[in-house]
């Protein structure tokens, strides 16, 4: 089966930058695309949607994400649900097994960053499978070769192998760099000497990792100090893993995740994982 990437539109139109950043990552990566449109999510409708639900509006958005979808430079299909996201997300997964899903990061000025990380953090408690979040403004590399994993030294674990392996995917395609950065703060203790490793070792994230990849940067700030250190190594994609159950001391703590999201100025890949 082809590999796909799932980039989701909703009431908004999916933004061009998003739409051709993973139209980008599908070349290497030989995958196709696949445009989710979830007809009602549960969110509050835009000033200006109403009409949009009305059938002659259906049609009109369906005959625009079939245009959009040909004018793509890579197989593209469309596919339409009804529904709440959480649960066309579950189906959409079942049905097309992708990579990952492909959101665009809306910016204040079109819609509050703050609504949109409650979707993503909804996403990732009821329909769990990695996310890659595209800012609208603020970056224009591409493709990513610099990325920055950032750790807490805690033990985690994939419950999808395919989850696992989406970061190797990803780096063996676009031939990046991976490194990996741990902040300690005020209220965590700098762990034991390679108990970070260890933990990125432990998943087979990445073939082989040198510890002089390894960034130990203290900040009393763990948002800021991954950022800071994002902007340092001049990564251009930050990725992350993020617990369903998140550990109040640790750097995937739901209010941290949530932060980055809404803060980080290159896109953001996010690896759900147990436990």
């Amino acid at each position: 089966m082809t590999p796909s990437l799932v980039v989701l539109t909703d009431f908004f139109a999916v933004t061009n930058r998003a739409l051709s950043y993973a139209a980008g990552l599908a070349v290497p990566l030989n995958a196709q695309l696949v445009l989710l449109h979830v007809r009602y999510d549960g969110m509050p409708i835009p000033e200006g949607y109403d009409g949009h639900h009305s059938a002659r509006g259906e049609r009109k958005t369906d005959r625009a994400l079939l245009q959009l979808a040909a004018d793509q430079t890579v197989p593209t299909e469309v596919d339409v649900a009804e529904g709440f996201l959480p649960a066309a997300l579950t189906e959409a997964v079942r049905r097309h097994h992708p990579l990952l899903m492909v959101l665009a990061r809306p910016s204040d000025a079109t819609e509050p960053t703050k609504l949109f990380t409650s979707v993503v953090m909804d996403l990732l408690r009821h329909a769990p499978h990695p996310l890659l979040l595209v800012p609208t403004v603020g970056w224009d590399k591409f493709p990513p070769r610099r990325l920055l994993l950032a750790v807490d030294g805690q033990p985690f674990a994939f419950a999808d192998q395919d989850h696992q392996e989406v970061l190797s995917r990803l780096l063996h395609a676009t031939r990046a760099t991976l490194d990996v950065v741990h902040v300690t703060d005020d209220d965590q203790a700098r762990p034991a000497d390679g108990a970070v490793l260890a933990t990125v070792r432990a998943n087979d994230l990445v073939n082989v990792f040198a510890e002089s990849r390894l960034h130990e940067v203290y900040s009393p700030k763990v948002v800021a100090g991954v950022l800071e250190e994002a902007a340092r190594q001049e990564a251009d994609m930050l990725v992350v893993v993020a617990r369903r159950h998140s550990l109040l001391s640790s750097l995937f703590h739901s209010s941290v995740t949530a932060r980055l999201i809404q803060e980080s100025p290159i896109p953001m890949l996010i690896l759900p994982a147990e436990e």
